[in-house]
């Protein structure tokens, strides 16, 4: 009898993390669904889903969550680093410190994870290890350098560590979604607003947020599960791709900024979020 793969899911108490770790689930993987707000998992262990608490800005909380899992099942075959936010506001606005956490969040603690369960694969000589990016790695919007920036970060990540890992027989996959219709838009609107409200800034900063809630209220948002079933494809996959571009105007945005260059570009997204510069 085959025997049941580990996957460790980060952010898994909404959105994403949860349609994800509810899919593997239901296709036989024993999940570990972890993050902060475990109140709010509680569905997905009646689902018979293992939950752990999870706060990715400690790292005595990282090394705990890995640990846990190895010594209750010897071994971690799928890792899917979910968890991030975006951090949205002025580049001459937002302070250092608040940077820092965003890319504590979407790059360095996910990089601590990665650290942690990759001596357990490299002795099975398999694993996956699946981190979910962005289109917002590729191209950019109004007042999200730090956020942007994060997610740039993360595709040169993912591209070298997938090299090095290679030889060892694991996978680095890069799932890269567009606009989904998650409280992400919400949240960076309300960090937009908090942050540039004030300032030489602050009244494009209002009107792209106005716009960002209206977008993510949209019902042309692509809905979490069209992520999930990709991140899965990727799991099942016996050669899976390196890059899964999927989402709302994620091929559309990219193919704006390929063929007619970053000026053209700036300007018709400018136009999109600002309305009005």
């Amino acid at each position: 009898m085959k025997q049941e793969q580990v996957l460790l899911i980060t952010g898994a108490s909404s959105g994403i993390g949860k349609e994800t770790a509810l899919l593997a689930k239901q296709h036989n993987f024993k999940v570990y669904a972890c993050a902060r707000r475990t109140e709010q998992m509680q569905d997905l262990a009646q689902a018979g889903i293992e939950v752990l608490f999870l706060d990715l800005m400690i790292q005595e909380s990282i090394t705990q969550c890995v640990t846990t899992i190895l010594q209750k099942e010897g071994r971690i075959d799928i890792l899917i680093n979910n968890a991030g936010y975006g951090l949205y506001g002025a580049i001459e606005d937002v302070p250092l410190d608040k940077a820092k956490e965003q890319f504590q969040i979407n790059l360095f603690s996910l990089a601590s994870l990665i650290q942690l369960v990759l001596p357990s694969m490299r002795a099975q000589k398999s694993g996956k290890i699946i981190n979910v990016g962005s289109i917002a790695g590729k191209v950019w919007t109004p007042f999200g350098g730090w956020y942007h920036a994060s997610k740039f970060a993360l595709e040169g990540f993912s591209d070298c560590l997938r090299l090095e890992l290679k030889p060892f027989g694991i996978d680095v996959v890069l799932i890269e979604p567009g606009g989904i219709k998650t409280d992400w838009g919400h949240i960076a609107a309300q960090n937009l607003q908090q942050i540039s409200a004030n300032g030489a800034y602050a009244q494009a900063c209002m009107q792209t947020a106005k716009s960002m809630e209206q977008n993510y209220t949209d019902n042309m948002l692509s809905p979490p599960s069209l992520i999930a079933k990709t991140i899965l494809k990727a799991i099942l996959a016996k050669r899976p791709k390196t890059r899964y571009l999927i989402g709302f105007m994620a091929k559309p945005m990219l193919f704006v900024k390929r063929i007619f260059g970053d000026n053209i570009y700036d300007a018709i997204v400018a136009r999109a979020w600002i309305r009005k510069w």
